[in-house]
Formats: C-alpha cells, structure tokens, sequence
C-alpha cells in the first residue's frame, strides 16, 4: 500500500494519478498537494443516467485549473461506464469531448484573424 506522502513525494514513481470530482464534488484545491504528477480528472458523474452537457463538463474542468496547469489534466468518466445503457455512457462520452473541446478553445485564446 501507498501512503499518502510517498504519492505526493517528487521522487515517487507514480506519475499519474486518478482524481473523480463529478459526483463526489470534490474540492479540487486539492490538486495543490500532488505537484508534479498528471491528473487523470474525472468529471462525468456515473451514479446518475443523466447525460451531462458539454457545458457542465467544461465547467467541472474549469474548477481544477486554479490548481494545477491544463497540460498537467487528462479528462475521463469517474469510473468506469460498463453498468451504464450504452447510448447513455456514449452521451455521456460525447459530452466530455464537446466539454474539452470548450476549455481547450478558451485557453487558446481567440483565433487571430489574419
């Protein structure tokens, strides 16, 4: 078993670390203990057959950046989607692309028009 120093310990070999903040509603400042390690960012809640909108995701991702860099943040479900209706965990998938898609564009800045 891993103690919580030896993860947040720059010379720990784990480089990436599973985070699920949709349906736990986590505080992400968290994310300020673990510098150095990739944030695998959960931001689909699973316990609920709601599909998110692309909205609702980008604003989930939006909560972890004050506290760790976007090139640090992978984005994925909480968990996994195998007792979730197909159509439903293929909503809930589209919705987390669309949801990146929004944050990536915003941190890109506006297009420079030539």
């Amino acid at each position: 078993m891993i103690g919580r120093r030896d993860i947040r310990s720059a010379d720990s070999r784990i480089q990436q670390i599973s985070i699920e903040t949709a349906q736990s509603s986590l505080d992400c400042s968290v994310l300020t203990k673990i510098p150095g390690k990739q944030i695998i960012l959960g931001v689909l809640d699973l316990s609920k057959l709601e599909v998110e909108t692309p909205e609702m995701v980008a604003s989930r991702i939006r909560r972890a950046l004050p506290y760790v860099g976007a090139e640090r943040l992978i984005v994925a479900p909480d968990c996994g989607m195998k007792y979730l209706p197909r159509d439903i965990a293929f909503g809930k998938m589209k919705a987390m692309v669309e949801g990146a898609r929004l944050v990536r564009s915003e941190l890109a800045g506006p297009a420079v028009q030539p």
